[in-house]
Formats: C-alpha cells, structure tokens, sequence
C-alpha cells in the first residue's frame, strides 16, 4: 500500500509540473503577443505622429443583406427572343373559330377543349389588363405576362385587350393584335372570348400548355 501511494503521489506530481509548465508556455505566447502588438503600435505613432482616439459612439455596425442577384441579361434575351416571337406579320386569322363565338385552337387540340375553356372549366390564375395601351407597349407588356405566366406554372388566363369603343372608328384594333399574338406564342394551346361576367368582346381567357 505504501508503494502505490509514493506512486500515486509521483503521478500527482508530474500532471502538476506539466499544467505548471503548459501555463508558463501559454503566458509567455500571451506576452510575446502583447509586446508585437506594443511594437506594431508605436510604429504606427512614429510613422502618422500624435493620434486622438475617436470617444466611443456605441453604435453597433449593422450588416445589410446583399441583393440577391438579377440575371440581366437572360431577361433581356427572352424578352427579345418573346418579342420576334410575337409579330403583326403573321397571319392567324384563318386558325380563329368563329361557331358560338370567337376562339382559337393549336392543331391537334380537340374542340372539346375550347368547349371547357369557354365554360370556365379551368380556374383563371392570372391576368393582364392591355386595354388602352400603344401596340409596342401593349406587345412588351403581353410577352411579359406570358414570360411570368411561364415562371409561375399558370395554365389558364384572362387577357383584357377592350373593345375599341374609344378607338378611331370605334374598331377594336388591339382585340386583332391580341389574338395574333396570343396564336403566334408557342405556350398558347388555345383560347377563346370570355364570358359576359369575364370580360366578354373585350377579353380573351387563354389556356396554356400544361
């Protein structure tokens, strides 16, 4: 037994000489920190002179959050890729349904589907109103639309272009650019003249591919 306890203290006595020198290491790094920092500082005051610290202001330096970033230039070639993509030099008057009022269908989509589209079978997710606007702005603001409709998923859709009672001769010239444009777009699968409580004459519910 008193063996093992001159071991025991042995044992003791050599951790304590190893945390007696681990902290002797520690405060002399602690000094050699503080006396480069000493060095650095009375350098800095030899090189620019006397300083004033600034009093404390206790303000806190706030971090504002980035924005996020905007892909520019992708929108740009969209926007004119849409653009080209909707002209008044095509002709899709001869594509227009005119049985129970006016409609539109791709080929290969069934009647069945403006039958529903006129019935309000889809629910309306989105809609642009263009009445009054000049032909160009009323083209960008209807590539526009279409491009969001595209980014949100949304299927089925009101376009309001007015009936042109206030246009020249009361003739509704944006209603015929509308449906142009609407017919030439490659996500159109279909569309049709909206129901009295929708718009009627002066709107246009569009149904987009799925």
């Amino acid at each position: 037994m008193k063996l093992r306890a001159l071991a025991d203290l042995h044992a003791l006595r050599t951790a304590m000489r190893e945390q007696e020198h681990r902290a002797a290491e520690r405060a002399a790094q602690e000094r050699a920190a503080h006396a480069a920092a000493e060095r650095a500082r009375r350098q800095f005051a030899d090189a620019v002179g006397p300083v004033t610290r600034l009093p404390q202001h206790g303000r806190g330096a706030h971090r504002l959050p980035l924005p996020a970033p905007e892909p520019r230039q992708r929108q740009l070639d969209e926007q004119a890729a849409l653009h080209e993509a909707i002209s008044d030099a095509v002709d899709v008057e001869s594509l227009l349904l005119t049985d129970d009022g006016l409609s539109f269908r791709r080929d290969g989509v069934g009647l069945d589907v403006v039958t529903r589209l006129r019935r309000g079978h889809w629910a309306i997710q989105g809609e642009i109103d263009l009445h009054g606007l000049r032909r160009d702005e009323a083209r960008e603001r209807l590539a526009a639309f279409m491009r969001e409709a595209a980014q949100r998923g949304w299927r089925c859709l009101r376009v309001v272009h007015g009936k042109g009672l206030g246009s020249p001769g009361r003739e509704p010239v944006l209603k015929a650019r509308v449906q142009r444009w609407l017919g030439q777009h490659g996500d159109v699968i279909a569309f049709t003249q909206a129901r009295a409580p929708e718009g009627g004459a002066g709107a246009l519910i569009v149904l987009r591919r799925g």
